[in-house]
């Protein structure tokens, strides 16, 4: 099905009943083609997520989508689809959830009298920036939500529909108040195209990393995920287009393949790659210490064992020959929140 990574909608993890589907003569996933995206407005019962987890720079984030149309083959966010009673599969891509009180939402959180600011990581579990967003624009009402409250914030994505943003993010990184990453998987557009079927060309996400950075905001990479033998020989070359193009820091995630991302990508492997298929997944489970994933804090990110020790060097090489990660990273701005009225949290 062109446009979609994931073929099929496997079963999900708490589903007590499975079904097969029926083989009519004639029939196939392939001629009956890709479904279409649907969106559907949901309330929110809350919108700030909160984590302890050392592996991450931030422990809070907001999520205004759930299920994300880029439809990334490897994106450890899919299995929450399952918690809807949804498949991590094509649902995840096609069944688009917007929680459209998250504005509201927000606000009362930050009006909390016992609410104490650190930065929100905006788009962290599904891209804030997906095609969604154009219409619905819930992203850019948070934004001016957290300029008005001079609240930090931080954004991963990999959508160029953040630079209609610009006006809002500039005037917050005048004051300390954001700061940008864009996820660069591969400049490979047919890799992108397999991976990563409705998300930005690589040519997009440099010309943002180039954009934003002149307009004053800070803005890094983050090359992930890195898959052995799919695109781990790229990682020098997207550091240096970073570099090239304005980025001041860069990190970098192994593959993850938590609960049902393991047998959608290696359903991919097969359909895209089926003569290295098995070493890729030979390869992930050398890095994951015998299985396809591993939870723990310290190893998620990056894997163990010697291969893990390489991808690290060959990151802080290349990091250091084209000028990224110098100085260490300014931390972004608490001390100015304020609510609406004149409120400030250094009176309390």
């Amino acid at each position: 099905m062109k446009g979609r990574a994931s073929q099929t909608n496997i079963p999900h993890r708490f589903e007590a009943r499975v079904s097969e589907p029926w083989a009519d003569e004639g029939s196939s996933p392939e001629a009956e083609g890709a479904p279409p995206t649907t969106i559907q407005p949901v309330a929110a019962r809350s919108i700030i997520s909160r984590n302890e987890s050392p592996d991450v720079p931030f422990s809070q984030s907001v999520n205004p989508y759930q299920g994300c149309e880029h439809g990334c083959i490897y994106c450890f966010a899919r299995p929450s689809h399952a918690y809807q009673d949804l498949s991590p599969g094509l649902d995840f891509e096609t069944r688009i959830q917007v929680k459209t009180n998250a504005p509201d939402k927000l606000k009362a959180a930050l009006d909390h009298p016992r609410y104490k600011p650190t930065p929100i990581a905006l788009g962290v579990n599904t891209d804030a920036y997906q095609p969604a967003e154009k219409n619905h624009r819930i992203t850019r009402q948070l934004l001016e939500i957290l300029l008005e409250y001079r609240h930090p914030v931080s954004i991963i994505t990999k959508s160029g529909l953040i630079l209609r943003d610009t006006d809002l993010l500039s005037e917050m990184a005048a004051m300390g108040l954001c700061s940008v990453r864009i996820s660069l998987t591969t400049l490979d557009n047919r890799l992108k195209g397999q991976l990563e079927p409705r998300a930005t060309a690589a040519a997009t996400r440099l010309r943002v990393l180039r954009e934003l950075s002149a307009a004053g905001i800070p803005t890094g990479v983050l090359t992930a995920p890195i898959i052995p033998f799919i695109n781990d020989h790229e990682m020098e070359s997207m550091l240096t287009a970073a570099a090239e193009n304005g980025a001041q820091r860069a990190s970098w995630v192994l593959l993850r393949l938590p609960y049902e991302v393991t047998p959608l990508f290696e359903d991919w492997l097969q359909r895209h790659y089926p003569d290295r298929a098995t070493h890729v997944m030979n390869r992930i489970r050398d890095l994951r210490g015998g299985n396809t994933n591993s939870s723990e804090w310290g190893q998620r990110m990056t894997g163990t064992g010697v291969l893990a020790g390489l991808y690290r060097q060959r990151f802080e090489r290349q990091c250091r020959a084209v000028g990224l990660n110098v100085h260490e990273e300014e931390p972004l701005d608490t001390g100015l929140f304020r609510r609406p009225g004149g409120e400030q949290m250094g009176l309390f």
